[in-house]
């Protein structure tokens, strides 16, 4: 048993912190606040999800206060664990705030707490690390006064980590800065082996090293089990038929938005309480369903990724993935929001045969390409640049963007200012063997994750041995220990709700009514004026259809099969072109077109023609042809930004004459406008625009597929 003198101060704000007078230290956390308090050395913990590492800091910090040292920062990464940590820290009698993007109107309440010296743990996002003001007029007066820093989540630090952030790294160099006697905690619940010797790395400064703290990750509480459907069809008929059968409240994962959103609909639908979260909820929202969820006032919240490092529901009672997280350790972090106050919770996993589709995706949007990165530093100088400016010389999307300027920051060959950003004229190298090292660690990822669904061992032992706790055994209670504890049934009800919602049709196109900044600067002109600003009514098209989004559960699966890479180009199956049929029927138009016209397309000409020439019949409407390309057509690959990807298809469509006869014969109404695949929608933009000069009153845009 410890003999510090401080261990009986620990044991009394522990009991405080939990309202249990008897309450002692799970084993390592006395050790992790001593390191802190007595040694004050550096340490980092790796402990299961609910083992009490925020305990840690929040005694520490209380006991390095009444010895005199100043408030700790605490480097958390989202607003929800935020909200959280304010929340405990209040019940151990810790004064805590947090400065972040959504509390602006509470900053200088917190400034003025802080200078008063009214403020024991305050919170901050690595992101506002480096915001301008904040890293030039209070950081340095903080580090200068602060008692403990505290690196929450610490994966996020490391390249090799599932949820690593380019604004994590960025913490390396503030610990450098601290003298070697400044206390620091980094923790984390999924670190396996190579994130550990990162993260210690980082940590060090002298020879005395870093003490890590790493207990057994196994999670008494959970029920793993894996049940391999055949299709989305069934995993929902199999959530409709059991969802009321789960105990207690708890979340639905999706791998992406659009399958969140439709499961929820779907759910919903059927009587059950339920709600999406997703990267696209409303903030307000967002705190809003957290807050319902935890009072069980909700069944389930359906939710992508977005919900997960921090939310803290004790009694949380399941977890159910649609479709499985690229990694085990992904995996492992998101399993964890269950079974932490309670003695059973169950995890169940429902794999898709598009998961690793998904995946992929995913990988190669977040890596940094050489070639972006050296059009950004290009594009930089001396005088400040804003995002949005940036953006406009540059042909890379707004949130790619934003992430490469945040790597390159961190490499210091770019540096936010007030105002925007600016180069350093400091050399910079691509590193080309770091990023191959991630990409293989990826796909090394992706391989346990299936082997994860496969294995005839353990699950929980699987996965602790992933994050290479050696502690690994049997947990006696998952599918593979003993029987499948879930059923496999579904309901023929379920089954016809469920093929019911996958066959629903019909996305709206929203229209672009606003040209992209930067669009003059492109030498885009129209009449000879710089396009700018709004686009004129009488110029736009109307709001537009396709039959779904590429990420959909239901025809989202066909119409990626469509235009998967290699598929040869044929004509719509009669399936398709009902779907299309279906999608005009519900369409709800003011007025409806008086003939069809469809857009060129180099990869797929016969489908369009098919779809359009059959839409057109079954419309009994004329079809009058397609527009024609010029100037060699659209120009410029997929991906880009918008000012690039509209000059890449201005001047690139025509009304050709004989179209421009049709036209005339038919006269005044609204065209409908068949294309394939919509992703910027400036080719139906530029389409419409070049149907309303030519006349036409107004332009219905339909696609078979939305690519985002």
């Amino acid at each position: 048993m410890s003999t510090s003198p401080i261990e009986a101060e620990a044991r009394a704000i522990l009991a405080d912190l939990t309202g249990v007078p008897d309450a002692h230290f799970h084993e390592g956390q006395f050790e992790a606040i001593s390191t802190l308090v007595d040694a004050r050395r550096r340490a980092l913990v790796v402990q299961r999800t609910g083992w009490g590492k925020s305990a840690v800091y929040f005694i520490a910090t209380l006991l390095l206060r009444r010895r005199g040292a100043g408030p700790t920062l605490l480097v958390s990464p989202l607003l929800s664990l935020m909200r959280d940590q304010v929340a405990a820290a209040a019940r151990a009698g810790v004064r805590a705030v947090a400065i972040n993007s959504a509390n602006a109107h509470e900053w200088d309440d917190a400034r003025q707490a802080l200078a008063n010296d009214e403020v024991d743990v305050l919170l901050v996002s690595p992101e506002r690390l480096n915001n301008p003001r904040f890293r030039d007029e209070q950081l340095p007066a903080l580090m200068g006064r602060i008692g403990l820093l505290v690196i929450d989540e610490a994966h996020c630090i490391s390249d090799w980590g599932h949820d690593f952030r380019p604004d994590y790294r960025r913490i390396a160099e503030l610990i450098r800065a601290l003298p070697a006697n400044l206390p620091v905690l980094a923790t984390t619940a999924t670190a396996n082996a190579r994130v550990v010797t990162d993260i210690e790395e980082q940590l060090a400064v002298d020879a005395g090293g870093v003490v890590t703290i790493r207990g057994s990750l196994a999670r008494a509480s959970l029920r793993l089990g894996v049940l391999e459907l055949p299709d989305s069809r069934a995993r929902l008929g199999w959530l409709l038929s059991h969802l009321g059968d789960l105990q207690g409240s708890g979340i639905i994962y999706a791998l992406t938005v659009s399958a969140a959103e439709d499961t929820a609909r779907l759910l919903r639908d059927a009587g059950h309480n339920v709600r999406a979260y997703t990267g696209r909820t409303d903030t307000d929202e967002r705190a809003e369903s957290e807050l319902m969820l935890k009072n069980n006032e909700l069944k389930a919240l359906v939710a992508t990724s977005a919900l997960g490092m921090g939310f803290d529901k004790p009694d949380l009672g399941f977890v159910v993935h649609l479709g499985a997280p690229s990694s085990p350790v992904a995996y492992y972090q998101q399993v964890g929001r269950a079974g932490r106050g309670t003695d059973r919770a169950d995890v169940l996993l429902l794999p898709g045969s598009e998961d690793r589709e998904i995946w992929r995706y995913f990988a190669t949007a977040s890596m940094p390409d050489e070639e972006r990165a050296r059009a950004v530093l290009e594009a930089l100088g001396s005088d400040p640049i804003s995002t949005p400016a940036l953006e406009a010389r540059v042909n890379i999307r707004r949130t790619p963007l934003e992430l490469l300027l945040k790597v390159l920051d961190v490499d210091g060959a770019v540096h936010r200012v007030t105002g925007g950003w600016v180069g350093t004229g400091q050399p910079w190298t691509y590193d080309a063997d770091r990023y191959a090292r991630i990409a293989r660690a990826r796909l090394d990822e992706e391989a346990s994750m299936i082997e994860y669904q496969r294995t005839t061992e353990c699950r929980m032992a699987t996965l602790q041995r992933d994050l290479d706790d050696d502690t690994a055994a049997p947990c006696g209670r998952c599918d593979r220990c003993t029987t499948a504890w879930y059923p496999s049934s579904i309901s023929e009800q379920a089954a016809t709700e469920a093929a019911g919602s996958l066959d629903r049709v019909s996305v709206e196109i929203e229209p672009r009514r606003q040209w992209p900044t930067g669009a003059d600067r492109l030498g885009i002109t129209l009449d000879g004026a710089a396009v700018r600003g709004k686009i004129p009514e009488a110029l736009r098209a109307e709001p537009g259809r396709a039959i779904a989004r590429l990420t959909d559960l239901g025809w989202g699966g066909t119409l990626r099969e469509i235009f998967a890479p290699g598929t040869p180009d044929a004509s719509a199956s009669p399936a398709l072109l009902g779907a299309a049929i279906r999608v005009l029927a519900t369409w709800g138009w003011s007025a409806r077109p008086v003939a069809v016209v469809s857009v060129p397309s180099r990869s797929h000409p016969q489908l369009v023609d098919s779809v359009a020439r059959g839409l057109a019949g079954a419309g009994k409407l004329p079809y009058l042809g397609s527009l024609e390309l010029v100037n060699g057509g659209p120009r410029g690959s997929a991906g880009g930004n918008s000012g690039y990807r509209l000059a890449g298809v201005w001047d690139g469509f025509t009304v050709g004459p004989d179209l421009m006869a049709h036209l005339a014969q038919v006269g005044p109404g609204p065209i409908l406008l068949v294309d394939d695949r919509v992703d910027s929608r400036w080719t139906l933009t530029v389409s419409a625009l070049a149907l309303r000069r030519a006349g036409a009153t107004a332009v219905l845009p339909f696609a078979l597929a939305i690519v985002a």
